[in-house]
């Protein structure tokens, strides 16, 4: 009987390989620059959580368990969520995988599929008693990771310089409006960057890998969120720009904003956090936490409960007092009024999931939001509250805050690249005078290849610039593309900006990420990404000319990623 037994087991890790094997096989079903992106990781594999034990769930010791939930968090829970309920990935929740058993999972984490999971073992990330932890974990119940209340967020809460203790003027000589604010991932830091001069002003410390900074209404605080949902708001004023508050809303975040409305101009601050998922709204010049909003609730078209629904992006709105809240697995944008905290009234807007980032339009009316994995852009009406448009673009959508610029023929236009082709689509955006080609894809436009994190342009720019960082082929990933945008049929123009930036030949990656103009519209700048014990640079290249400008290089610039101009994150040009 056991040698059955035995035999049936081996039969069917077999069948299930060759199955696993042909999906893994199927490249034009997931791309490398789809595993790049998928694969992404949480900052919560050291926070404590609760955990049960499911006896029909195969044994694990304690160690055992520990190991396998750093692996998890770190490596698969962007994906698959932290309750494991599915979010751009697929639910791997008991119910699932102990039907499936684990010689079916071991098989299916060794070779991935065609539905976005890395083939773990196959491409040497995991060995094979890695593997057989992950296909034993993945049938336990998930651990829950603590709420995160009020209470707690006022625990993090600290001012390190009061109001009104702060300057009363500009204390330094400093051209605010071209100061670029840098993510040094790695370090939990970012530089702030003198854009005439190309000197390190300060090195600030900060959360864990920021991933965004924006500006307050006025142009004098910058706030940066880290990863690990921590906010440091600096005041640009003093002598030396540097912290004067933090607070940390959550255990994991993406967004952080400010009010920009008239008569709100740096009064209040928001951030949206991935878990916990719900956004906390602030003081604007302390970050005093004053109120917190889940955002649990139903999927957009199913109408079925999501548990873990995360904040992707919050944009603040020019023409009424809101912030535009965009929440990930429910595929609905919040129009959030903040004209009173006491009696807060919300706009739900529903899209497709999975909404992700995206930027306002040349005229500031309608925000452009990608849901990434149902490869679609909303369009969204800030002035009326309603969806204006929803585009079919191309595969994964990622624009950061996009492009804008006049097309020849169809007038303003957004623009995203993808992560998943080779494509740069074109959305018309002004249903005023272009009214055929509003919130239509009127172009496509061919890159390199997939793997775009950022399109750019400026209104005094004639030229679109892509990255593509995730690529594989590191020809591509170390390079960008540059279009004219009075001839986009001439196609595009590659500048070799690692080459450029000169670096030693340390086996560094050298990605290049994130296109980012200067105030005055004339300059490019492009972080060249390394390991944090390799050496980066930032290249500054002159858009006129499509020239070398200039190369920063300091030891202290350690992995940098996005880079923020002051001036143009605080008015939304891009």
């Amino acid at each position: 009987m056991r040698a059955k037994r035995i035999a049936k087991l081996v039969a069917l890790a077999a069948a299930t390989l060759v199955s696993a094997n042909a999906l893994a096989q199927d490249n034009k079903a997931l791309s490398e620059e789809e595993k790049n992106y998928q694969a992404g990781g949480s900052p919560l594999a050291d926070v404590p959580m609760y955990q049960s034990t499911n006896p029909k769930a195969p044994k694990m010791t304690q160690a055992e368990f520990d190991r396998a939930r750093q692996i998890y968090f770190e490596r698969c829970a962007g994906c698959h969520g932290v309750l494991r309920k599915g979010a751009t990935g697929k639910p791997l929740t008991p119910d699932i995988t102990l039907a499936k058993g684990t010689d079916y999972l071991k098989v299916f984490i060794a070779y991935g599929s065609p539905a976005g999971m890395p083939n773990w073992q196959t491409s040497g990330e995991f060995d094979a008693a890695t593997v057989d932890l992950m296909a034993r974990y993945v049938q336990q119940d998930p651990p829950t990771p603590p709420e995160w209340s009020l209470a707690d967020t006022k625990n993090t809460w600290k001012v390190i310089v009061p109001p009104d203790q702060r300057p009363k003027k500009k204390m330094n000589k400093y051209n605010l409006e071209n100061i670029f604010s840098t993510t040094l991932r790695d370090t939990g830091e970012v530089a702030l960057i003198d854009g005439d001069t190309k000197e390190i002003i300060n090195i600030i410390k900060t959360g864990y890998a920021v991933h965004i900074s924006r500006i307050s209404a006025s142009g004098r605080y910058l706030f940066v969120i880290g990863r690990d949902a921590k906010i440091n708001m600096i005041d640009l004023w003093m002598e030396k720009p540097d912290n004067v508050a933090e607070v940390r809303v959550g255990l994991e975040a993406r967004s952080v904003e400010t009010s920009k409305f008239k008569g709100y101009q740096d009064k209040l601050a928001i951030a949206g956090s991935y878990w916990p998922p719900q956004f906390t709204i602030m003081n604007g010049d302390t970050l005093e936490p004053l109120k917190i909003v889940s955002t649990r609730g139903m999927v957009v078209g199913t109408q079925e409960y999501h548990p873990e629904p995360r904040v992707a992006s919050i944009l603040a709105s020019h023409y009424k007092p809101e912030f535009i809240v965009n929440v990930k697995e429910t595929g609905k944008t919040l129009m959030v009024d903040y004209s009173n905290l006491n009696a807060l009234k919300t706009t739900e807007i529903g899209s497709a999931p999975f909404l992700h980032d995206g930027g306002l339009d040349s005229s500031k009316r309608y925000f452009m939001v990608a849901a990434n994995n149902s490869n679609k852009i909303a369009a969204i009406d800030t002035k009326d509250g309603k969806l204006a448009g929803l585009t079919e673009v191309g595969k994964i959508p990622h624009p950061g805050r996009g492009a804008n610029f006049n097309h020849p023929t169809y007038g303003p236009v957004w623009s995203t690249g993808h992560l998943g082709d080779e494509t740069i689509s074109l959305i018309g955006t002004d249903p005023e005078k272009h009214k055929q080609y509003a919130f239509k894809e009127v172009a496509k436009l061919k890159g390199p290849g997939g793997g775009a994190l950022f399109v750019k342009s400026h209104p005094k720019s004639s030229h679109l610039w892509s990255d593509a960082p995730l690529n594989p082929d590191p020809k591509i990933s170390q390079a960008v593309v540059v279009y004219d945008i009075k001839n986009l049929d001439k196609g595009y123009q590659t500048l070799p900006i690692a080459e450029w930036a000169d670096l030693p030949n340390d086996g560094g990656a050298k990605r290049v990420t994130q296109p980012e103009y200067n105030k005055a519209g004339d300059e490019v700048w492009f972080a060249v990404w390394s390991a944090k014990d390799k050496a980066s640079a930032l290249v500054v290249v002159d858009d006129k000319t499509l020239k070398l400008k200039k190369v920063i290089k300091d030891p202290r610039l350690i992995t940098p990623t996005g880079h923020f101009n002051v001036y143009n994150t605080q008015h939304d040009v891009y």
